[in-house]
């Protein structure tokens, strides 16, 4: 009489014990329920910041609820980064990384957090020349003659950057390393801040973005002299590549989407199939297209050994370079 009450506790014994698990597949599957943040660590109105509302703009029609993008700038983009990582692990709180926060891994020796270490990545978005713009009335057409008029002007050619440590400065010196030139570094707060001097002629050379820049070449307001990329940008089919000129020379900038470390994996891999979704879209592709943005679709696990790539590849450029902070 004693073993069918024991096989029905038994069983029931396994069915509770199988409860917790439910909730969370439940949770993941209803993700998202609420709106979900998206962090800019740099200023409004920059390339981070229009490329994350397209995106944004797709994952809210998609998810029905609102992807809200959030703009928290500073510290060259660690101010941000630091309140996601610090972030609860739901999904609700995620953050557009990019190449700065490879390069802030060996740049800033304080850092709270590690990059590699301490996020989820998610989905990569895309892959970006950097393009070398100068002003129009500076004697120089081509690289080549850029560097022969900066070997003629020593200390005297000024080099505009986002910043002390930005991509725009480490391409700078990567490519004084390069070509054996003296350039004086101008760090300002902004890319655009920079390319506006440069354009009003009280700065001669900037590396920025195509996103940034684009505009400004058609426009004639600066000269394009090359591209940082293997490749010639399909924004700027006219301008040559920097290796053509100066061997070795290349590199391209990316973003994409990260979160706090241990995010659900079924609310990762829901999120990267909508964002690689929406880069398959023709009004995304034709916007990148336009800007000289590559649309770069990767799983989670792929993009997260491309950061510890570009992490550690950042920091031999570094070091090298002996670039420290202000």
């Amino acid at each position: 009489m004693k073993l069918p009450h024991r096989r029905r506790f038994l069983h029931l014994a396994a069915g509770a014990a199988a409860l917790p698990a439910v909730p969370r597949v439940a949770n993941a599957q209803a993700y998202p329920m609420r709106p979900v943040r998206i962090i800019v660590t740099f200023a409004a109105g920059s390339a981070n910041d229009v490329n994350g509302r397209l995106i944004a703009q797709w994952l809210s029609e998609r998810l029905a609820q609102p992807f809200i993008v959030d703009s928290r700038p500073g510290g060259g983009g660690n101010i941000g980064a630091t309140e996601v990582i610090r972030s609860p692990a739901d999904g609700y709180t995620l953050f557009l990384i990019s190449i700065s926060h490879a390069i802030n891994d060996s740049l800033y020796s304080n850092l709270p957090y590690r990059i590699v270490r301490d996020i989820t990545p998610v989905a990569s978005l895309f892959r970006a020349s950097y393009v070398m713009v100068v002003n129009p009335s500076l004697p120089a057409k081509t690289v080549s003659e850029f560097i022969a008029y900066a070997k003629a002007n020593p200390g005297k050619v000024n080099m505009g950057s986002q910043g002390v440590g930005s991509i725009g400065h480490l391409a700078g010196e990567l490519f004084k390393s390069k070509t054996g030139i003296d350039m004086v570094h101008v760090p300002y707060r902004s890319s655009a801040l920079a390319l506006a001097d440069v354009i009003s002629g009280q700065m001669h050379v900037q590396f920025t973005t195509s996103t940034d820049s684009v505009p400004q070449i058609r426009s004639g307001q600066v000269r394009a002299l090359a591209v940082s990329s293997a490749m010639r940008s399909a924004a700027l089919p006219e301008v040559p590549t920097m290796a053509a000129s100066v061997p070795g020379y290349g590199f391209e900038s990316w973003l994409g989407f990260a979160g706090p470390k241990n995010m659900p994996a079924e609310i990762v891999d829901l999120l990267n199939r909508e964002i690689n979704a929406g880069l398959e879209q023709p009004n995304v592709k034709a916007r990148f297209d336009d800007l000289g943005l590559r649309a770069y679709a990767t799983s989670p696990a792929e993009f997260g050994k491309f950061i510890a790539e570009e992490t550690e590849k950042w920091a031999k450029v570094v070091k090298a370079a002996g670039i420290k902070p202000i």
